[in-house]
């Protein structure tokens, strides 16, 4: 008996403690948000000083890595009177765990933080608003709510 139990508790207890592991780490429970986490190179960027909020039309909407590593985060284009702008919104598991959908043609308003990125003009969104729906991603100092209000 003690040859057939002893392999199972023992393939029971080292999946218990990988499961705690990946957890731990932001594996599995967080989809890979480890990348987007504040104080990553990306989420530095956020200059509160340089937030404004612009209106428009969604032409394109794409997952992209902004930084290698990174896991896949949201980014579309959006038509404004001014002429066309690259938004930066988040990671996508964070859109897709509060069903959260942005298509193209959607007239929103993204409030934001104009930077320079790769050489180009881009906003990191801070929130979004399509009709009455509102989602926040931000604060006001540009730390991200999927952290889980831990300043990492």
């Amino acid at each position: 008996m003690n040859k057939i139990l002893f392999p199972i508790v023992s393939f029971l207890l080292i999946n218990i403690i990988f499961t705690a592991y990946s957890f731990a780490q932001g594996g599995m429970g967080r989809k890979g948000s480890s990348s987007w986490e504040s104080k990553s190179s990306f989420n530095r960027m956020y200059n509160p000083s340089t937030v404004e909020t612009i209106k428009g039309e969604v032409v394109s909407v794409d997952k992209i890595s902004p930084i290698k590593g990174m896991s896949s985060g949201i980014h579309l284009m959006l038509k404004t009177n001014k002429g066309t702008v690259s938004i930066h919104l988040g990671p996508a598991w964070y859109f897709e765990s509060h069903n959260y959908v942005i298509k193209v043609k959607n007239k929103i308003e993204i409030t934001g933080s104009r930077i320079t990125y790769d050489g180009k003009p881009v906003v990191i969104a801070a929130e979004v608003k399509k009709g009455n729906k509102i989602i926040k991603l931000r604060d006001e100092n540009g730390f991200p709510v999927w952290s889980g209000g831990r300043k990492n």
